[in-house]
């Protein structure tokens, strides 16, 4: 999967399909829908596989 297109790293729909965020992790320019940022945030280990270092990634630890 090339990062660098207009793609959600979750379900790879288009910015013309979606709106999408664009954030920078490990130096990559990477961009995940609004659908699923919710996961980057509260279930990052989804993301392994699709990007590099989730497996590091802590979910946010909500103080409810």
């Amino acid at each position: 999967m090339d990062l660098s297109q207009n793609h959600c790293i979750y379900c790879e729909r288009t910015s013309n399909e979606v709106p999408l965020i664009s954030v920078e992790f490990k130096n990559q320019k990477i961009r995940i829908c609004s659908q699923h940022l919710p996961i980057l945030i509260h279930d990052p280990a989804q993301l392994i596989g699709k990007l590099s270092g989730a497996e590091g990634l802590e979910p946010a630890d909500h103080k409810d």
